[in-house]
This record gives structure tokens, C-alpha cells and sequence, in this order.
């Protein structure tokens, strides 16, 4: 059956782009272009439309049938776009949330004194303060 349309949808564009280019066309110059050609009203000097114009309008219904009926063989069933498609895999949730701190590393472990005196305190560094810039920058 889709075979059958498309040879058919095939002889339509054959015919309708033989029959386009049979037509006359509406002037030979430039000023009917741009509407100077007085010879032919808004309707044209001929009365009605030709076998031509008709048989244009016949097969351009056709091919846009033609064409829709084409999209509908061409994709059987009514599936989804996404059918056949994995969702994004699962991952496991961050156990420390991001404070925007950088981490400090963990103090050392105060040596026993032999002295059996107090051990010295570790250093530490003081945290920078945010400053503001002149001007208002970001």
C-alpha cells in the first residue's frame, strides 16, 4: 500500500510541475513587477480560470493530501518519540552538603611532653576577612 501512494505521489509532482511550467506568465517586463501593466485587471483579461489554473489547483490539493497521507504510512503505531529511551540513572545524594568553606586540614595530635608540663597549643591561621572592593565591583 505505501509503495502504491508513494508511485502515485510521485506522478503528482511529475504532473504538477509539468503543468506549472506550461502556464503563461502575467508579463514580460519589469513594470509588471511592480504593478504597471495595465493590460490585465485584478482578475486579468481572460475571464475565469483556464484548464491550466485548474488543473494546477487540482494537483496541488493532491500533493498536499499526498503528503499527509504519506506521513501517516510512513510512521506506523502510535508510539512515543521517547519509547525505546532510558531515564537518567540514579545517583546517590551527597553525604556533606557545600558549605563554600574551604576544608582545614585536621590539627596534629599534641606529642606527650616528657616534662609531663602542658603541650603547646597548634597554630592556627587566622581566616581571612571579605573585603569590599572600590567602585562597588562585584
Amino acid at each position: 500500500m505505501y509503495y502504491v501512494v508513494v508511485s502515485l505521489y510521485v506522478v503528482i509532482c511529475l504532473l504538477m510541475l509539468v503543468v506549472v511550467l506550461l502556464q503563461q506568465g502575467k508579463g514580460g517586463d519589469i513594470a509588471a513587477a511592480f504593478g504597471g501593466s495595465s493590460s490585465q485587471t485584478a482578475f486579468g483579461a481572460r475571464a475565469g480560470a483556464t484548464f491550466l489554473t485548474r488543473a494546477t489547483a487540482v494537483l496541488a490539493t493532491l500533493f498536499m493530501l499526498g503528503a499527509f497521507l504519506l506521513g501517516v504510512l510512513g510512521h506506523p503505531g502510535g508510539g512515543s518519540v521517547v519509547s525505546g529511551v532510558q531515564g537518567p540513572a540514579e545517583t546517590a545524594p551527597a553525604s556533606l552538603p557545600f558549605t563554600g568553606a574551604t576544608p582545614t586540614p585536621p590539627a596534629a595530635s599534641p606529642s606527650p611532653t616528657p616534662s609531663g608540663g602542658k603541650a603547646p597549643e597548634p597554630a592556627t591561621t587566622p581566616k581571612p576577612t571579605p573585603t569590599k572592593k572600590p567602585g562597588g565591583g562585584f
